[in-house]
């Protein structure tokens, strides 16, 4: 059951539509419209936090998670690689995703496309 669960939350497979980012790990899918996006930013580190569910094998860390300053707010982390920098996105005013993927060049070119992308809905 653990091996299935582990090959289920192996990746993260992400999907860029014209409206918005989906992000679909094992049993966790967020669907993050541009529009809402308030802040995207690159950090080496996730902070500590307390785990409401999911799970942490080798390199690996998803699930659902609270910050102790903020309780009342569910902080979402998706990360293939724990070693490598993580996107950190903010949206609806208070929501986080910490993301990344297990190739580092790819997450790289995820952060350059959402700052592109935020950018573009700043001049309209």
């Amino acid at each position: 059951m653990c091996g299935l669960v582990f090959a289920m939350h192996y990746k993260n497979w992400i999907r860029q539509d014209d409206d918005a980012l989906k992000v679909l790990t094992g049993f966790y899918f967020r669907e993050i419209p541009y529009a809402e996006l308030d802040d995207v930013t690159m950090v080496k580190r996730i902070p500590e936090m307390e785990r409401i569910n999911g799970f942490s094998a080798w390199e690996k860390e998803k699930g659902i998670f609270i910050d102790s300053l903020r309780p009342d707010n569910s902080i979402y982390v998706y990360v293939d690689n724990l070693n490598a920098d993580k996107i950190k996105l903010r949206y609806k005013d208070s929501l986080e995703i910490y993301l990344n993927l297990s190739d580092s060049l790819k997450t790289n070119e995820l952060f350059l496309e959402l700052k592109d992308r935020m950018a573009k809905d700043e001049k309209q």
